[in-house]
């Protein structure tokens, strides 16, 4: 098992609680979507998943093992562009491999991979400022997994993208985490990118926050989602996913 949560209770200060015996499970290699409405919930798992929160019961594992502050072997993606400004494209992906002290020659090396593998190659020595919305998505993924971690967590990492962006980068992301191996929890309230990306999409709703739903997607780790789109299955997927999020928001 690549993650676990177990009977979770979690509450901010002075709010009523958000997880209250809550589980969840992610396998290694698994993509699980998380489809819920907005504000209710779902960053919070990704970051009790990260160690950025710590629950007030139960307990967060990991690669079997109980999470203890940071999560430092899983990525972590957010809807914010947070790469420094000052610095290129390289060095900003590189950040992750000083801050673990690799060798400089290993450095070197996974910083070629990963620039490789999210073909940012010939952008590597450009600044952010001179990269377009679907480059500076690029350069995080690429920062996200330089390390090597078995996990990715994203939180809603294409939403600011428009439309034919967010096709392009669901298409890299699919090809990235299929040749790393990488299982991911990926946090979206976007219905047809769940059904696109995701092996499991896990459908939460209520306060506190519950598993209104599992669903198993049939289409496999090499799926052409040009394809899905015309699958009459997805049309009926992507109904019965907004009468579940109709519900959740009764």
């Amino acid at each position: 098992m690549l993650l676990e949560l177990r009977d979770i209770y979690f509450r901010y200060h002075g709010e009523a609680p958000i997880l209250e015996g809550f589980d969840l499970e992610v396998q290694d290699g698994e993509f699980v979507a998380l489809l819920g409405p907005s504000g209710c919930g779902k960053s919070t798992l990704l970051n009790l998943a990260a160690g950025l929160l710590d629950p007030l019961s139960g307990e967060v594992d990991f690669e079997g093992k109980e999470l203890k502050g940071l999560n430092r072997n899983a990525g972590y993606m957010t809807q914010g562009d947070t790469l420094l400004p000052w610095m290129t494209v390289t060095n900003n992906i590189a950040l992750p491999l000083e801050l673990r002290n690799f060798p400089k020659a290993e450095r070197q090396q996974k910083i070629e991979r990963a620039l490789r593998l999210v073909n940012l190659w010939d952008a590597r020595d450009k600044f952010p400022s001179e990269l377009s919305g679907g480059m500076k998505r690029r350069a995080l993924l690429a920062r996200s997994i330089i390390y090597d971690p078995p996990m990715l967590l994203m939180d809603e990492p294409f939403g600011a993208l428009d439309a034919q962006m967010r096709e392009t980068m669901h298409q890299e992301l699919l090809d990235t985490v299929g040749r790393t191996g990488e299982g991911v929890l990926f946090v979206t309230h976007d219905i047809a990118e769940s059904i696109l990306l995701a092996d499991r999409i896990i459908v939460l709703g209520g306060k506190p926050l519950k598993v209104m739903e599992e669903i198993h997607i049939k289409w496999g780790k090499d799926r052409d989602l040009d394809q899905i789109r015309k699958d009459p299955e997805y049309t009926a997927l992507e109904t019965r996913l907004r009468d579940l999020l109709r519900a959740a928001h009764s």
